[in-house]
């Protein structure tokens, strides 16, 4: 195992699901940075869900909205 890829006791094979962004919220006019809590919760585990609270910049909003919008655009739309 590479160093560094350990933290917290926990291993590189392991997959978290993202299940939402709560809360996200400007932390201050100019709107550089935002704040939110990532809900969390690891694959085909029994422990409970997980939330951290996380600053984004902007610059990874727009990014992140840019390659989900084209994703989106790519595959066939989810019906309930």
């Amino acid at each position: 195992m590479e160093p560094g890829s350990e933290r917290r006791g926990a291993s590189a094979e392991e997959e978290w699901e993202m299940l939402t962004l709560r809360g996200l919220a400007m932390t201050d006019e100019t709107a550089s940075e935002f704040t939110g809590t990532l809900v969390i919760h690891r694959v085909a585990s029994p422990e409970p869900v997980e939330s951290v609270r996380v600053r984004i910049k902007r610059s990874v909003l727009e990014e992140l909205g840019g390659a989900v919008k084209r994703l989106l655009a790519r595959s066939v739309p989810f019906t309930r």
